[in-house]
């Protein structure tokens, strides 16, 4: 008798044609994976650009119904008389830590933020989206996020009793910009920008113009670049050149002040550069 063997259905596949099928599924998922990682990252990139932006708007719109005065721009958590500024006039009021202080998840600070009128009181436009960065301890304890990823040029904005003169004891011999009208290029001083988690603090960046160190380090959540606002209201993404500017987005890794070789310098005196100007 004629031997019948058993064919598979029509249309099925086999055993072995599956096993190629799952095969190049996970070669595609392999390749498309990390370009999805990079569109998200360029994605969250764009949305923190506009919200730097957004800032940058407020922090205009305030000066301009403020007969060109700058809102305050203190240095919160530095050893100073504080009771000579109210906190409160300050743009932010909140210092940010790596423990379970309610600064680092309170956003009350937006209702009293001489910046929150212009900006409908909303929160978000303080933290960018690529920023979950927390602590263990904070883990722990539930949190999602801090509350807030952007800093302000500390020589932007009156800055209480640090101020000399024209100038900022904390940054001799380059200028305070207490008006717009003192600011000579708007185009070139930036006012905002994403800090790097591990040196946020209180919202007060600074770095010294003669010192080659970087006291605030900006942050590098886009593939390596930051977001930065000018005081003209444009916005910009800037890449950083060297891996010392860019340490893991993690609590305890920046070891500031962080001395900077003059190898890798530039990064620093691009900062610099658009911090301020020298006093006349």
């Amino acid at each position: 008798m004629p031997v019948h063997r058993a064919r598979a259905p029509a249309g099925a596949f086999t055993l072995v044609e599956l096993l190629v099928v799952l095969a190049l599924i996970g070669v595609l998922a392999g390749l498309l994976l990390p370009a999805l990682s990079r569109a998200r990252a360029r994605a969250a990139g764009v949305v923190c650009l506009h919200q730097v932006r957004q800032l940058t708007l407020a922090w205009n719109l305030y000066a301009t119904e403020a007969q060109d005065r700058l809102v305050y721009n203190l240095g919160l958590d530095r050893r100073q008389p504080r009771r000579l500024v109210d906190p409160n006039l300050n743009w932010v009021n909140n210092v940010m830590t790596w423990e379970l202080d309610p600064g680092n998840t309170n956003a009350a600070f937006i209702n009293v933020s001489p910046l929150g009128p212009y900006l409908g009181h909303s929160r978000g436009v303080f933290r960018c989206p690529s920023d979950r960065v927390l602590s263990e301890v904070q883990r722990e304890a539930g949190w999602r996020h801090r509350v807030r990823s952007v800093s302000m040029n500390a020589m932007v904005g009156d800055a209480g009793p640090n101020v000399r003169g024209a100038e900022n004891v904390l940054n001799p011999g380059y200028q305070q910009f207490l008006t717009l009208a003192a600011i000579p290029s708007p185009d070139h001083i930036f006012v905002l920008l994403d800090e790097h988690p591990d040196s946020i603090g209180d919202g007060y960046f600074l770095n010294r113009s003669d010192d080659a160190e970087w006291l605030h380090l900006p942050a590098s959540y886009h593939n390596g670049a930051g977001n930065l606002a000018f005081a003209d209201g444009h916005a910009e993404g800037h890449r950083w050149r060297f891996a010392l500017t860019q340490p893991p987005n993690r609590p305890d890794v920046a070891a500031l002040p962080l001395p900077v070789p003059s190898a890798q310098a530039d990064d620093l005196a691009w900062i610099i550069d658009r911090t301020s100007v020298e006093v006349q």
